[in-house]
């Protein structure tokens, strides 16, 4: 319980409740319960997208990708359910699970395979995902009324107070926190990630394991893509621009270092839901919303900076520690 305390969790705890506070004073409506379960489910999209990043950054990789992978995969799902509407949800959730895969395993098999950076990668990928888009749909629009009632409906249908999506992200959060903390799968990604040269003496294959990672990252990123697309009722070729840059700066303001090899899903889910509450409170206080990039890159170097001061006075008790004995 003392080491929870001392955690940069704890902290981010605190710092999400002092700012609830913070906002409560000027509107005490925004801390309604009613009010908190929709600015949950706002941040779902963006906590699905940072669980993923967050096990590749582990491995000392980043899938900037995600944002373009949610956003081909919205399309095309957005494009069938317009030509056979018909399709059943669980088959176009399957689609969406398989495609978003392929994408995530194109980017781990050249980063395995090639040897080529992974920023320099998913860049790559990143814009071609987004050409795709316009090649497929011409750079017209799906809309609402192109859309089934089921294929929209499924996100939004409401359980105990909350929609689905919100439903998926709570429990996508609590099975890769098992995934990561209890497997031997979790254990070889912060292996990888904290040392790659010892990890190959142990018997793990650094680039599989990276592979695997990137697999994961476009599982989730397909899966939101159905599911943004069906809440807002409309998908195009520019969806979700920019959204990468606000899942890295939720992996990084919640401690995954990157690096690699250091971090919790638990963080990069509260560093999410720290980004949903400022972006959800910008209009309430009133700042505009075009401010929403300038804050996520602005905490990321803060919380980089902050990261990088932490790893060094741990690096400092550690000399210390070696000389006491010495």
């Amino acid at each position: 319980m003392t080491g929870f305390l001392k955690s940069r969790e704890a902290l981010l705890v605190a710092v999400i409740l002092a700012l609830l506070a913070l906002i409560a004073t000027r509107f005490p409506g925004f801390v309604d319960p009613a009010n908190l379960a929709r600015v949950f489910n706002d941040t779902a999209p963006l906590i699905l997208l940072a669980l993923g990043q967050t096990i590749v950054i582990l491995t000392r990789c980043i899938d900037l990708s995600v944002a373009a992978n949610l956003a081909l995969t919205g399309m095309v799902v957005a494009m069938l359910n317009a030509a056979i509407p018909g399709v059943p949800v669980p088959a176009i959730i399957a689609v969406a699970l398989c495609l978003g895969a392929v994408m995530g395993a194109i980017n781990g098999l050249i980063v395995w395979k090639l040897s080529i950076p992974p920023i320099v990668v998913t860049l790559g990928t990143m814009t071609i995902y987004r050409g795709i888009i316009f090649v497929i749909s011409g750079g017209e629009w799906v809309n609402s009324h192109e859309m089934s009632a089921a294929f929209t409906g499924f996100p939004r249908a409401e359980i105990l107070g909350l929609p689905v999506l919100g439903w998926i992200a709570v429990l996508a959060s609590a099975f890769f926190i098992v995934v990561i903390n209890r497997t031997a799968l979790g254990r070889a990604f912060y292996a990888v990630g904290g040392n790659p040269n010892a990890a190959v003496y142990t018997g793990l294959d650094v680039g599989r394991t990276q592979f695997l990672a990137f697999v994961i990252s476009g599982t989730l990123a397909g899966l939101t893509g159905y599911l943004w697309v069906a809440r807002y009722s409309v998908a195009y070729v520019d969806i979700a621009g920019g959204f990468e840059l606000e899942v890295v700066a939720a992996c990084v303001i919640g401690g995954i270092a990157i690096a690699g090899g250091a971090g919790t899903l638990v963080g990069a889910f509260l560093g999410a839901i720290f980004l949903g509450i400022i972006k959800n409170a910008l209009p309430v206080i009133g700042v505009s919303p075009f401010w929403q990039l300038a804050i996520s890159g602005s905490a990321i170097v803060i919380a980089v900076a902050f990261n990088a001061r932490a790893n060094r006075q741990k690096g400092r008790i550690i000399l210390k520690r070696a000389e006491g004995h010495a």
